[in-house]
């Protein structure tokens, strides 16, 4: 469809207006505040055994209507990610558009968290959305596409309110969010906590299709003194680990590894709602050392800020560009037309 001039202006103008009011000169220090009732995951590498169950029922949960992957473009579809020439199995290598939740292994020369007597470094690590107590992404998004529940504090998306401009990607420190590049109408992709499932009284697939309580669900609260009670434990003690839910009844008898004293997740970046626990040093299972406990949103407010009025000053110089061209052609068309005559 054509638009007039008198449209475009109007648009041009409106548009560059609106972008321009959300740039404000500053942002107060946040103080991150976890909902009282914030539902995460706790995932504890040294039970991992790497059999990928919470990948495959992560991508068939969320392929569902209502999940993370559910597209109507792919409706029935489950996502996988086949190797080249070979559709045997999935096999996702990081994070995508395709895959919210991945299981990658770490090998290293130097010794496990049990100093001298721990074996060569080895650990599996389960990356997806953190879903930060205070999140970059919702702090910037423009039309409130991404959002944080006031009561589970989980971090949702609404496919129908994103325009693509994908500032969540640059905000996150995790770099979680994906977009859907190859599809006509794409959205944002990330983890969202099976939100969908709750409904239905059911909870992450993840957490419920993990057979040795490596990922468990459940509230923040109870997770946090979860991870600090097995923290406290003594290396080659045994002690009964929660399977699936951190209240749930089924538990799981296991001799205890060497942790680095570290809960992941605790302080990082404000704070999230998924927490780690590991034997190897997390800087060599791929989280980024320059993460500090800084919240991001007060972090990134600086640099985003700037990117709305940058946008409205490109609309207005490409309007004003527009009306100079429109002016010059028509001057060239009117002594083309004399010319002739």
């Amino acid at each position: 469809m054509a638009i007039n001039r008198r449209d475009f202006l109007k648009f041009s103008a409106g548009t560059g207006l609106m972008l321009t009011a959300g740039a404000t000169p500053g942002r107060a220090a946040t103080v991150p505040q976890l909902p009282k009732d914030a539902v995460g995951i706790l995932y504890d590498s040294t039970l991992c055994i790497g059999c990928k169950s919470c990948m495959v029922n992560c991508k068939l949960a969320n392929s569902e209507p209502g999940g993370a992957l559910y597209h109507k473009e792919t409706a029935g579809k489950v996502p996988y990610e086949f190797p080249k020439g070979d559709k045997i199995y999935d096999a996702p290598e990081r994070l995508s558009d395709k895959t919210l939740c991945v299981i990658k292994a770490y090998k290293g020369d130097e010794k496990t968290a049990g100093g001298d007597k721990g074996g060569p470094a080895f650990s599996f690590i389960k990356q997806h959305c953190l879903h930060c107590i205070e999140p970059a992404c919702v702090a910037v998004c423009p039309v409130a596409a991404l959002q944080k529940n006031p009561e589970t504090g989980i971090v949702t998306y609404n496919k129908n309110k994103c325009f693509g401009c994908r500032y969540c990607q640059v905000a996150c420190p995790f770099g979680i969010p994906m977009y859907e590049f190859e599809k006509s109408s794409p959205s944002v992709v990330k983890c969202q906590l099976c939100n969908h499932r709750y409904a239905q009284g059911k909870y992450s697939a993840c957490c419920e299709a993990c057979p040795t309580g490596a990922s468990i669900f459940g509230k923040v609260t109870d997770l946090r003194e979860e991870a600090k009670r097995r923290l406290a434990l003594k290396a080659g003690d045994t002690y009964a680990y929660p399977v699936k839910r951190v209240d749930g009844a089924e538990r799981t008898e296991q001799v205890v590894a060497s942790y680095v004293d570290h809960v992941y997740g605790l302080d990082e970046a404000g704070g999230t709602q998924y927490l780690f626990l590991a034997g190897v040093k997390f800087d060599k299972l791929g989280f980024n050392p320059k993460i500090t406990n800084q919240v991001y949103p007060d972090f990134t407010w600086d640099y985003v800020s700037h990117v709305p009025a940058l946008i409205g000053t490109l609309l207005v110089v490409g309007t004003a560009t527009r009306m100079v061209t429109q002016k010059l052609d028509k001057k060239k068309n009117d002594a083309g037309k004399g010319d002739a005559s």
